[in-house]
């Protein structure tokens, strides 16, 4: 569909939400595709993840989920990183708060990772959480609310990583990808923001030769 959405226009204003998976690799091939400057073209990422990631957290800890914050960024698929570095809840990093534990953060990561498939095995697809996910990016980009997401896309050096579509923090407002943030993160998370940039790459050096 990307000629249609090309042909409809116009190149200065529009801004692409791309949400069908695989989320990455289509960003990546729509923001060449278009002709659109790269900011102009975002994916859903690995909002839909966060959200989960957060819901988990929340609900095995008895945490209020408003005050539960936590990110993955990377790939929205099997390597997606989480971000445990400034997870909190409320101003409390939740490696102190009572019950947390590594052997706890490592199950609520791997069935964050496994949520999608588990959705879908149990009810078929996972219409009503995605649409909230994507609300949160129309919604910031219509109302320019500038808030920072873990979005989708092409990226051009932050935690030197180039040429690949992924999630890294990033602010989102009216003009698309306003600012792409590279947070302090513990070194293990960088290492896999960048191992998950070389696996899309491989992926994308795959797939572009045969679009072309």
């Amino acid at each position: 569909i990307l000629r249609d959405v090309k042909a409809a226009g116009p190149k200065q204003s529009a801004i692409v939400l791309v949400v069908s998976n695989p989320v990455d690799i289509l960003t990546y091939v729509a923001a060449g595709m278009l002709g659109l400057p790269t900011k102009q073209v975002i994916g859903l990422g690995t909002q839909l993840d966060t959200i989960r990631f957060c819901s988990l957290i929340a609900e095995e800890l008895k945490a209020p989920p408003t005050q539960t914050k936590a990110l993955i960024l990377g790939e929205h698929g099997d390597t997606m990183v989480p971000i445990w570095s400034s997870a909190a809840i409320g101003s409390l990093p939740l490696d102190k708060f009572p019950g947390w534990n590594p052997a706890l953060a490592n199950q609520l990561f791997t069935r964050t990772r496994g949520s999608g498939a588990e959705v879908i095995k149990r009810k078929g697809g996972a219409g009503f959480a995605v649409g909230i996910a994507i609300r949160d990016v129309i919604d910031a980009v219509i109302l320019n609310r500038k808030c920072l997401l873990p979005v989708s896309s092409v990226q051009s050096g932050c935690y030197g990583i180039h040429d690949v579509a992924l999630s890294v923090p990033t602010v989102v407002g009216s003009t698309g990808v306003v600012d792409q943030l590279e947070i302090d993160l513990w070194p293990k998370e960088v290492q896999g923001l960048r191992a998950s940039g070389a696996a899309l790459r491989k992926t994308l050096d795959t797939v572009l030769p045969r679009i072309k």
